[in-house]
């Protein structure tokens, strides 16, 4: 298993049945890759330091997931084509910062 964090800039125009339905939607696909979500932070409304296509503010999410697939690749083509979707990011968490956070449980590397 595998430990990624995956954070997602929402456009500031969706409301927030909108935003459930993307991070429903994310976890759908991560399920489908047979993994799960492990923590979802909703960090809210933020300003961003330069604009990005035309608007000045984006609703930013930090999903951490678990999952046995060796890549996200229909995750990243998925948010890569939203388009409430501003900007993504994914990254592999390390394997200290995995049993730090303890997503991996006891048996954790």
């Amino acid at each position: 298993m595998r430990a990624y964090e995956v954070m997602i800039i929402i456009d500031a125009d969706v409301d927030d049945a909108g935003v459930r339905a993307t991070l429903a939607r994310v976890g759908e696909l991560v399920g489908a890759e047979g993994g799960t979500v492990a923590t979802t932070d909703n960090w809210g409304r933020r300003r961003f330091a330069y604009e990005i296509a035309k608007k000045h503010e984006g609703i930013y999410v930090v999903l951490q997931i678990v999952t046995s697939a060796t890549n996200l690749d229909s995750l990243d083509r998925v948010l890569r084509l939203a388009d409430n979707i501003v900007r993504h990011k994914i990254l592999r968490l390390p394997d200290k910062e995995v049993a730090k956070r303890g997503l991996l449980g006891a048996g954790a590397p």
